[in-house]
């Protein structure tokens, strides 16, 4: 069942198309991560459906109720849509237990006791209560924000860019930790973010957005090994594309011949995303049918490598990351091995 449905979408600003037709269906209980490179609509999209903007054509329905179209606008405080922004946008002059509490109408009996129950859900220390936003950590404040959000049990959560301005690791501990209390309590939601890595540890679905337009949508493991474009496929990751030629599930490349996922036949583009390449250096006895290559250089980052290849014999060369562990040496020849079918992507050969 559909908590979110979203038909022919659109939004001008001006001569220029923010939103163009986009349509997509929100499963109830799932998060559905929005990425794309800036100006792709991520934020236009997030405005409509909260609505802080209105849409120039097609229509919002939330659980079967429309919320917005060309003519009409449920106002946001009307719509039981949660917000939770970038900077948390805390109230400066309340405090923690003063800010959870500001969504519940004015007077309700158990409000000290409701915003104290959300900090424990949050995993707020109640001894946190009485301070001010400028007295907490940056996840702290998110925490509050996020916890503010929950308080009048929103059916739908929308997370703007909530993690990006917390370090690397306190970013990953939040999103989960935002992931499970969203899932315990059954809340369907939208992050919009700029980290692919991100939306897919995130999310259920990912909807990629260009120029506004809909690319793609589906389960983060399906659109990030079978990208419907070039450009969806650089912009996911890493992204080896090799022109190839096509027959029998097979393709013929400067890696030998590679599986693909497609019955295609004829000149392609193919992709494999780097963790598929792997890298051994040669035994003394090998298969003469082994595809060599040889590392030209290898820039180590901790578990992996920025590594430069050419491969034999026609020193067609390839840079990618892998792992480090067991790398050999610069200069050393390797054998490569292709785990799992490349991927054909839509068109001819870019060559």
């Amino acid at each position: 069942m559909s908590l979110l449905e979203i038909r022919g979408l659109t939004k001008r600003y001006g001569a220029a198309e923010a939103l163009c037709e986009f349509d997509l269906v929100i499963p109830t209980g799932t998060r559905t991560a929005v990425v794309g490179p800036s100006a792709s609509g991520k934020t236009t999209l997030l405005r409509l459906i909260a609505g802080f903007e209105k849409p120039d054509a097609g229509a919002v329905f939330l659980d079967g109720r429309l919320i917005a179209d060309a003519s009409v606008a449920v106002p946001p405080h009307r719509r039981n849509i949660g917000l939770v922004m970038q900077d948390g946008a805390l109230f400066p002059h309340l405090t923690v237990l003063q800010n959870i509490a500001f969504g519940l109408p004015r007077g309700t009996p158990d409000a000290r006791e409701q915003a104290l129950a959300l900090m424990d859900m949050v995993e707020l220390e109640r001894a946190t209560a009485g301070r001010r936003p400028h007295e907490l950590s940056g996840g702290q404040q998110q925490r509050v924000a996020l916890a503010r959000a929950l308080v009048r049990r929103p059916k739908l959560m929308l997370l703007d860019e909530p993690f990006s301005a917390l370090d690397a690791g306190l970013r990953e501990q939040l999103r989960r930790a935002t992931a499970g209390i969203l899932a315990a309590a059954g809340i369907t939601t939208i992050l919009v973010t700029h980290d692919q890595a991100e939306a897919m540890s995130f999310a259920h679905q990912i909807v990629v957005l260009r120029r506004g337009m809909l690319r793609q949508a589906g389960p983060p493991r399906e659109v990030y090994l079978a990208p419907v474009d070039r450009e969806t496929a650089e912009f996911l990751g890493q992204a080896i594309l090799l022109d190839a030629t096509l027959g029998g599930g097979v393709a013929a490349c400067s890696l030998g011949r590679v599986r693909v996922d497609s019955c295609r036949e004829g000149r392609a583009t193919i992709m494999l995303r780097p963790e598929q390449i792997l890298l051994r250096p040669v035994a003394a006895k090998m298969n003469g049918a082994a595809v060599l290559g040889r590392l030209l250089g290898a820039d180590y980052a901790g578990p992996v490598a920025s590594v430069t290849l050419a491969i034999e014999p026609d020193s067609t060369t390839l840079a990618f990351r892998t792992q480090a562990t067991g790398l050999p040496a610069a200069g050393s020849m390797v054998t490569v091995t292709i785990v799992g079918a490349a991927h054909v992507l839509n068109g001819p050969s870019q060559a």
